[in-house]
């Protein structure tokens, strides 16, 4: 199957019959193979009574149903694994994004990207809620990921399923994908999107989630920066116990040396302990870079394996997976 669209619903019951029909009349001139995944996050309204009714009249149409509101990212993250396309696009659900911008995302993965993100440059909502903290948070996220994406708030993305299936999401982790993603090193591409009023429900979104965000943020750093340098991230808790453990240590035999003082038992202890702990945390971070490093050899080493059998055996080399057996 070509195309897969991802659509996370909750309380859009006005929504979701517009949606499927906005979709259809977008992606039926491209001729290409699709499904379009409603995935309900838990509604209390007629979201999933009306969205369970449309594979009858919409034979592309799958609808999936989590048992409580878990929110997008596992909404959305539903929809990745049980998307059976080669190409997987996600978009909101409440008619703001616009189906008819799917096939320019998809003219731009065929220039060679894997990832393309939309830009609501002409973005409909409000000032002071919505776009003056999103503009705060995208410069903000940019610059602590080094992703400097202008809207990573948008959901109309398309991804490569082979390279959106491996990246994990949790929390609120969906508006983080690029730079997560960032890991794989993907060549990665913006375009800008139609952006349309809400029609119809309430907004889900709002200052609320902002701590959500920079929890998120942080934990988003923390394993950018882990995966590619572990020894460095171990190494700076590890410097101010190094130098507490000199402290002490270095205080107690001058007690002893200089001023002809009693060993201070208790002192020279803590700065036992601190030292072990320095050395501890050397030795685990030491640990992770070996694994790391290893991790990539074992996997150069496949692919190489992979291609010399490929054309050991004639054949052209393998994309996109391993080598048949």
């Amino acid at each position: 199957m070509d195309l897969s669209v991802i659509v996370p619903v909750y309380n859009e019951e006005a929504s979701v019959v517009p949606m499927c029909e906005a979709i259809e009349a977008a992606l039926k001139p491209t001729g290409l193979s699709y499904e379009v995944l409603f995935v309900d996050d838990g509604s209390r309204d007629e979201t999933f009574a009306r969205a369970s009714k449309l594979p009858l009249e919409h034979p592309e149409v799958r609808v999936l149903r989590l048992r409580r509101n878990c929110g997008q990212t596992a909404a959305m993250a539903a929809g990745i694994e049980h998307a059976r396309g080669n190409v997987l696009v996600t978009m909101d659900g409440d008619l703001q994004n616009d189906p008819r911008d799917i096939p320019e995302f998809l003219a731009k993965l065929d220039d060679g990207y894997d990832i393309v993100v939309g830009w609501r440059h002409d973005r409909k909502d409000k000032l002071w809620s919505r776009k003056i903290p999103s503009r705060i948070a995208n410069r903000l996220i940019g610059r602590v990921t080094g992703v400097p994406i202008k809207d990573n708030g948008c959901s109309l993305k398309a991804y490569r399923a082979q390279v959106i299936k491996q990246i994990p999401l949790y929390s609120e982790m969906h508006r983080f994908i690029p730079a997560m993603a960032s890991l794989a090193g993907p060549r990665l591409a913006e375009i800008k999107v139609r952006h349309h009023a809400r029609q119809f429900g309430q907004s889900k979104y709002g200052l609320s989630r902002v701590y959500r965000v920079l929890l998120d943020l942080l934990a988003v750093k923390t394993i950018i920066g882990f995966a590619s340098r572990p020894a460095t991230w171990f190494l700076l808790p590890a410097l101010p116990a190094l130098l507490v453990s000199a402290l002490c240590i270095g205080v107690s035999f001058y007690q002893v040396l200089a001023l002809g003082q009693s060993f201070s038992t208790p002192l020279a202890g803590v700065g036992v302990l601190f030292g072990a702990l320095a050395f501890f945390l050397l030795m685990i971070g030491m640990i992770g870079e070996l694994i790391y490093k290893t991790g990539d050899n074992q996997e150069e080493r496949l692919s190489m394996l992979t291609a010399e059998y490929l054309l050991r055996d004639g054949a052209e080399p393998h994309q996109g997976g391993p080598a048949p057996t």
